[in-house]
């Protein structure tokens, strides 16, 4: 895995690693490049990435882990939108949801509207906020050597999982996942239920 030499983690190969090998798990995208990561990987019926709704990231893949208990969960967003939904984690710390894991690809950046700094990038700690909410496996990785063991964390499901990564500010080719929300979630919910998806 190359890093930049800003001496950050690349977003695209950190993504990669954390989707390799993916079994059974269902991943969740926050709204813009996390979603055009997780599509650049390979487009899957179990992954939901967003096109609206920013700060709903965590929120959702609660919801998902909850219902699907059975299932790893990974939820891989930004810093901008995990700010905007941080509330959220002191509800996951609360709901328990051993098989839920997030992961925040922090680049101190609002990549969607035009790259201004986020409050990360003054020094808020996201990890120290998901440690305060009560999470109890919280880790910010720096370091290319420490994204596969974060990997094998996420499949253990001995979570609530909370990853801040440090992630280069580049700009990367959009790879754009189908758009249509009915689409996406019918597909998922295909992929999980079987025929059964179908039954009113």
């Amino acid at each position: 895995m190359a890093v930049k030499s800003s001496g950050t983690l690349r977003r695209r190969e950190v993504v990669s690693t954390l989707l390799s090998n993916r079994g059974e798990l269902l991943v969740i995208a926050g709204l813009g490049a996390p979603a055009w990561d997780i599509t650049a990987i390979g487009d899957h019926p179990r992954n939901l990435p967003l096109w609206g709704g920013m700060g709903s990231a965590a929120a959702i893949g609660l919801g998902l882990a909850l219902a699907q208990p059975s299932k790893p969960v990974l939820v891989i967003t930004g810093d901008g939108e995990m700010l905007m939904g941080i509330g959220s984690l002191a509800t996951i710390a609360v709901a328990k949801p051993a098989n839920l894991s997030v992961v925040v690809l922090d680049n101190e950046h609002y990549g969607e509207t035009g790259m201004q700094r986020t409050h990360t990038g003054f020094g808020v700690d996201l990890a120290a906020m998901a440690r305060g909410a009560g999470i109890p496996r919280v880790s910010t990785i720096r370091k290319e050597d420490e994204v596969a063991p974060l990997r094998a964390l996420i499949h253990e499901c001995s979570g609530p999982l909370f990853a801040q990564v440090k992630i280069d500010a580049e700009s990367l080719k959009l790879v754009l996942p189908p758009r249509e929300g009915a689409l996406l979630q019918a597909r998922m919910r295909e992929s999980l239920l079987g025929p059964e998806a179908h039954l009113a």
